[in-house]
C-alpha cells in the first residue's frame, strides 16, 4: 500500500534558476543555489534552517552551477568558468582552478561529491544545443581532471550507495547514463544508457539516490519527480505543483523528507523550442518545495575533502 504523503511550498523565493539542494546533516539545514539569479539582481547562495524558518542568502558576481560544503569549513563552488572556494562569513569566492570549456557559451552546471570527498561538476552549453562541454573532477589536493566530454547539458551526478555506479544525465541528449565507478581512483568507465527521456513530457534535471539505491530525478518542463529502480525502470512518478522543477535532495532529521528546487524564469537563451512560451511564472515557480510521508530515506551528502 502506497503511504500518504504531502507536498508543500516551504519558501516562495522566486529563484530565477533554483538548483543543487544540499542537506547539511551536521547543522540540520538546507543549502541551494540560484544559478542565474545574479542576472536579475538576486542572491546566488541560499540557506534554510527548517526548524526555525531562518533564511540567509549571499550574492555572487558570476553564475553558479553547484556547490558542496567543505570538511574544512565554507564551500566549494562550480562557477561559470571554474572551481572556487567560498567563505560564508566574508561572502567571498576565490579561484581554485579554471576549466577550458568554451567561455563564450559554456558554463559549469550541476555537481556533487563522491564519498572520498572529490567534487564532480559538468558543463552546459548556455544555448542548450552543442556537445561542447566536459565533466570535471576536483580532487581534495585541488588538482583538476576532465573525466568526460561531448556533453550538451550535464545534470544529476550521483552515486549508487555501494559506490560502484556513477549516474549522469545529459538533459538535451534525452538520456541518463550509468558508468562503472572506481572509488579508489575516482574514474568512470563503461558508459551505458540507464534511462531515456526521449518519449517523456519533461527532460532529466537534478538527481539524488535514496538508501535503497533508487535514483530520483526532477524533470524540468513536465514537473514530474521520477523514482527509477536500479535497473532503470520507472518505479513511481509524483507530479509537482510547478512545471519547472530542477533538482532534488533528501533531508530532515531522519533523511526522510524530499526537498525540490524550481525556477521562475520565463525566457530562455536556448535555441530549441522545448520550453513553453510564458509571459509570467506559474504561481510559486522558483519556490522551494518539500515532500513528507513517503517512508523512504536518503543517504548523507558527502563534503568536499579539500
Amino acid at each position: 500500500m502506497t503511504p500518504e504523503f504531502t507536498i508543500e511550498c516551504l519558501l516562495t523565493v522566486d529563484n530565477h534558476l533554483g538548483e543543487g539542494p544540499i542537506w547539511d546533516v551536521e547543522d540540520q539545514c538546507l543549502y541551494w543555489v540560484d544559478s542565474t539569479g545574479r542576472r536579475v539582481g538576486k542572491d546566488a547562495i541560499w540557506r534554510l534552517e527548517p526548524a526555525t524558518g531562518d533564511v540567509k542568502s549571499w550574492p555572487l558576481d558570476a553564475d553558479v552551477g553547484a556547490m558542496a560544503l567543505r570538511t574544512s569549513g565554507g564551500a566549494v563552488l562550480a562557477l561559470s568558468d571554474g572551481f572556487y572556494s567560498f567563505d560564508f562569513e566574508a561572502g567571498q569566492a576565490n579561484l581554485i582552478a579554471k576549466v577550458d570549456d568554451d567561455p563564450t557559451r559554456a558554463r559549469l552546471n550541476d555537481g556533487k561529491c563522491d564519498r572520498r570527498g572529490r567534487f564532480f561538476a559538468g558543463g552546459m552549453d548556455d544555448k542548450e544545443e552543442l556537445g561542447i562541454c566536459g565533466l570535471w573532477r576536483l580532487d581534495p589536493d585541488l588538482s583538476l581532471t576532465k573525466v568526460e566530454n561531448g556533453i550538451i547539458c550535464s545534470n544529476g551526478p550521483c552515486w549508487s550507495p555501494d559506490d560502484t555506479v556513477f549516474y549522469l544525465a545529459d538533459t538535451f541528449q534525452n538520456e541518463i547514463w550509468a558508468y562503472d565507478y572506481d572509488l579508489d581512483s575516482g574514474t568512470v568507465s563503461n558508459r551505458r544508457v540507464f534511462a531515456s527521456t526521449a518519449h517523456d513530457a519533461g527532460f532529466a534535471d537534478g538527481s539524488t539516490i535514496d538508501a535503497e539505491g533508487y535514483l530520483w530525478n526532477a524533470q524540468v518542463i513536465s514537473g514530474d519527480l521520477i523514482r527509477y529502480a536500479p535497473d532503470g525502470t520507472v518505479d513511481r512518478k509524483i507530479s509537482m505543483p510547478v512545471k519547472n522543477i530542477t533538482s532534488v535532495m533528501f533531508g530532515g532529521p531522519e533523511l526522510d523528507e524530499i526537498y525540490i528546487t524550481s525556477m521562475a524564469r520565463v525566457s530562455h537563451p536556448a535555441t530549441h523550442d522545448n520550453f513553453a512560451v510564458e509571459t509570467k511564472p506559474q504561481f510559486a515557480a522558483g519556490g522551494l518545495f518539500r515532500i513528507c510521508g513517503l517512508g523512504i530515506k536518503g543517504v548523507p551528502e558527502p563534503r568536499f575533502a579539500g
